[in-house]
């Protein structure tokens, strides 16, 4: 089994808050690879432990996402009509209520709909997505073993989005927590008030709610186990070349499951600690019934 880490770096280059603004991973060797291809997924079901990939930390207004075509696949700053994004503050969370990332070697495709669902609805054609509710806020491109407790099958603009919760496994509560329920009993408010934000989060742009398959409930870790590993399965597809369509994501600059060693890419680098300033109107606080 490929092993969970916390010792991938990473290294940013550009300026925050612009279009050129890039988080990169280096692997172990100093080389630079690929946070979608070259992190293990690590998932070890029986400890219930997978890697995560830390995009947005907690608190943060920036979008930031992996990028799925750009070479080596740094972390970037989404863009919408050539403007950068930013979460909106839907009270009383500031930016993203967590640490809001992506399991490596995922991918929820487009082109299968899901076995584990009860309706023909396909996947978003992004990585599998991942809520670290601990207390520890985690600086963008962390790489970092986590348990999972959960999951949320959310809709968005018809396509299945999940949305999977987890909890740093050096968190004080990781040990307590070993399922969705454990979360209700030892961290009251939180999963009530992820929820609500992944519903609403979206409104202040002028979209419509979020909706949610199940009923809008929380699925156990057993079942959340079974997304993961669906979601590797696709990924795995994809990287080897079995899955053909529009608007995949690039696989070049993959590192296959079986090969050995890393992957080089090459990648020019100029590392920066420079930053533009955020748009005043990123601070306002939006009050939704």
């Amino acid at each position: 089994m490929l092993k969970l880490s916390r010792t991938l770096s990473s290294v940013v280059s550009g300026t925050r808050n612009s279009p050129n603004f890039r988080t990169y991973l280096r692997l172990n060797d100093g080389k630079i690879g690929s946070f979608f291809h070259d992190v293990p997924l690590g998932l070890d079901k029986g400890k219930r432990i997978a890697n995560m990939v830390v995009e947005i930390p907690r608190w943060v207004n920036a979008k930031y996402e992996i990028s799925k075509d750009i070479k080596a696949n740094p972390i970037v700053q989404d863009t919408k009509k050539g403007k950068l994004r930013y979460l909106n503050n839907i009270y009383p969370n500031h930016g993203a209520p967590h640490n809001y990332g992506a399991f490596p070697q995922t991918w929820e495709s487009p082109l299968e709909s899901s076995s584990l669902v009860n309706q023909d609805i396909f996947g978003d054609n992004d990585p599998l997505d991942v809520i670290d509710i601990g207390r520890h806020v985690s600086p963008t491109g962390t790489v970092k073993p986590v348990k999972i407790l959960g999951s949320l099958a959310l809709v968005d603009d018809g396509e299945l989005d999940w949305k999977v919760v987890v909890i740093d496994t050096n968190d004080p509560f990781a040990a307590a927590l070993n399922d969705i329920k454990d979360v209700y009993e030892k961290m009251p408010g939180v999963l009530e008030n992820l929820k609500r934000w992944f519903e609403v989060y979206k409104i202040p742009t002028g979209k419509q709610p979020n909706s949610f398959l199940f009923d809008g409930n929380y699925k156990d870790t057993e079942f959340t186990l079974k997304v993961v590993q669906e979601c590797h399965e696709s990924w795995y597809k994809l990287v080897m070349g079995e899955l053909h369509g529009d608007n995949l994501p690039s696989t070049e600059n993959a590192t296959l499951p079986h090969t050995k060693g890393n992957t080089v890419f090459g990648v020019d680098i100029e590392i920066s600690q420079t930053e533009e300033q955020v748009p005043p109107e990123v601070n306002d606080m939006s009050f939704i019934k």
